[in-house]
């Protein structure tokens, strides 16, 4: 006889998963998605298996805003292993080239990294989620096949060596999207004149989150014991996600016209790009932008019952 099933329901806010190493991105979204028993809910931007850390999780309507989290800059530390180059540019690979490593200094390291800072091109790597011809390229590196890619440019805004002991070298990274920190350590072990490979990879910080408070896979599941209102005393606010966008207040009229799809004037608006739309309370209605005219357009509005 098979189980019944157990009812979903509508959750919405996000989750500040710390993501344990071994898990994929989706693996940890599924497992705290069933915790919650959500109906909706994704991820914003994949961390390798290997990495820990920030792994912000969008539920319900938080959805709306996890596209903007995808393009948010990214805040890592790493720890590599030099003189070792792998498979997969990660631990997780198996080693196909050794080298010794040179005696280096900090100032050494210091004048590669200076190389590495702000833009720059980085050839994605065959074990990553990136299609060709329709099929991943990790699904076509299994197979022992590797295809050209053309190389991308990305930003490295900052890049620090926190420690550098024998063959082991800590980095602090602040990068753009679609920066591949496998790829940019085993450019600097190019560059260091012995290969490098990572070992250890920690998330800190994604757009407005920098550095916060995480919750632990295990503190989720003990909280499920509890119930779900133990469960969504951790969901964070959607808008909390775009603090660091500028924000609009409008009146009771304002904000009827804009849920209706309407442009509307907001009087001493001169914000650029994405805004944080608030109606009177203030309550959070959505994601606007400035138009030429002076009007702010709404792009995301949230349903009314989930806004926080």
């Amino acid at each position: 006889m098979s189980k019944p099933r157990i009812p979903r329901r509508d959750v919405h806010g996000i989750v500040l998963l710390d993501k344990p190493s071994g898990y994929t991105s989706n693996q940890a979204l599924q497992r705290v998605k069933y915790l919650f028993r959500a109906r909706k809910a994704g991820h914003t931007g994949s961390l390798d298996p290997l990495a820990t850390g920030l792994l912000p999780l969008c539920f319900g309507e938080a959805t709306k805003v996890s596209g903007f989290l995808l393009d948010a800059d990214k805040h890592y530390q790493v720890t590599c292993r030099l003189g070792q180059r792998t498979l997969t540019g990660d631990a997780e690979g198996e080693v196909v080239e050794t080298q010794a490593v040179p005696p280096l200094s900090r100032e050494q390291v210091e004048a590669v990294l200076a190389g590495f800072r702000g833009e720059i091109q980085q050839v994605p790597p065959m074990y990553s989620a990136l299609k060709h011809q329709g099929q991943r390229l990790y699904d076509l590196a299994r197979k022992g096949q590797e295809v050209e890619r053309q190389p991308r440019q990305v930003r490295i805004h900052a890049l620090e060596c926190l420690a550098l002991e024998g063959e082991w070298l800590t980095l602090d990274v602040v990068c753009s999207k679609g920066t591949y920190i496998r790829t940019l350590v085993e450019d600097i072990g190019v560059a260091l004149g012995c290969g490098a490979h990572v070992t250890v990879l920690r998330r800190l910080g994604l757009g407005a989150y920098q550095q916060p408070e995480m919750i632990p896979l295990e503190h989720l599941e003990a909280l499920a014991e509890e119930g779900p209102e133990a469960l969504d005393g951790v969901l964070r606010p959607v808008d909390e996600a775009l603090a660091h966008w500028p924000a609009v207040e409008l009146d009771a009229d304002s904000a009827f016209y804009l849920r209706q799809g309407q442009a509307v004037f907001v009087p001493g608006c001169s914000a650029q790009g994405w805004l944080r739309v608030y109606g009177p309370g203030p309550r959070f209605l959505g994601i606007g932008r400035l138009q030429d005219d002076g009007r702010v357009a709404p792009k995301r509005l949230m349903v009314p019952a989930a806004r926080g």
